[in-house]
């Protein structure tokens, strides 16, 4: 149970804009114990999608910050930002994913209002893909040794 724990924080954390892994505990897990395969799945899947909800609810909430001096981004920086998501809007959220990129794409996405069910239906096709395709190519290596 610690070990689940382990990976929803890890997790969670990783979502938001810390500079955590999630997904090396994941394979580690899975290499321990991969009969619990979709349990670990579904546990990292939550902690993501629950710590990219954190992202966007700052997103949401601080937009009018924007212009204070201990604003994580630039007003160069998020302008770019917005000027992306309204290009590729809803889409780029499949890319939350992405190590350096998702993080700040979940945070635009409250500041740009996107509707909440879009956003979690999204982030979580995104994340629990990602993990998914993780576990695949760890199970997949642990049977092929």
């Amino acid at each position: 149970m610690l070990s689940l724990w382990a990976l929803f924080l890890s997790a969670f954390g990783a979502a938001t804009l810390l500079p955590l892994q999630s997904e090396a505990v994941l394979v580690g897990l899975l290499l321990r114990q991969p009969e619990a395969w979709a349990t670990l799945l579904l546990v990292a899947t939550l902690g993501n999608v629950l710590g990219s909800i954190v992202n966007w609810l700052l997103g949401r909430a601080i937009e009018h910050l924007r212009d204070r001096r201990w604003f994580p981004f630039s007003a160069h920086q998020l302008e770019r930002a917005q000027q992306r998501y309204r290009r590729w809007g809803q889409w780029s959220l499949l890319l939350s994913w992405m190590p350096v990129i998702g993080d700040p794409l979940t945070l635009i996405a409250g500041i740009m209002r996107e509707p909440f069910w879009r956003f979690v239906l999204l982030v979580t096709l995104a994340k629990g893909g990602r993990y998914l395709a993780l576990a695949m190519i760890t199970l997949g290596w642990m049977h092929g040794r």
